[in-house]
């Protein structure tokens, strides 16, 4: 008997690069460039040499990919701790929020967090504070979309 039938069964991967198998690797470089390239229409080099010293993380729903993102350690992508690649397939859903907790805990516990920085698209600001992400620079434009620089802090 299923008691959460009104409830999605999401489940969470986490995994180093190295410990991707191809067949992870490649969906997950396909669900990126799908929502950042496609459906973005922003044409830019997602391959960009951080992926091998990320944590991967990523959400499935019946063996979909519903939200994934990477966590760099500090001096990689930025000079401290980050997040990035942040994405969700199908919004409405709490699985944003879900992998960015996952990420800031996997931070944390395997980096040893107490900043992380991420790079958010402007329109994003509100989930991220969400989250406990607060704005930490201007506006700058990336790959030709409005982005701020927003930075966590444990407490």
């Amino acid at each position: 008997m299923n008691l959460y039938n009104d409830v999605a069964m999401v489940k969470l991967h986490k995994k180093m690069f190295q410990e991707l198998t191809t067949d992870e690797l490649y969906e997950l470089l396909r669900v990126r460039s799908e929502v950042f390239v496609v459906e973005q229409n922003c044409v830019y080099q997602d391959m960009d040499g951080d992926d091998q010293q990320s944590i991967h993380l990523w959400l499935t729903e019946a063996d979909r990919v519903v939200a994934l993102a990477r966590v760099c350690p500090a001096g990689t992508h930025m000079k401290e701790i980050s997040i990035g690649r942040v994405i969700t397939t199908e919004r409405g859903k709490g699985y944003g929020k879900q992998i960015m907790l996952h990420a800031i805990d996997a931070a944390i516990e395997h980096f040893g967090a107490t900043v992380i920085d991420i790079e958010a698209q402007e329109y994003a600001k509100g989930f991220y504070e969400n989250v406990g992400f607060r704005q930490s620079s201007e506006t700058f434009m990336l790959d030709g979309i409005p982005h701020i620089k927003m930075t966590w802090r444990r407490v």
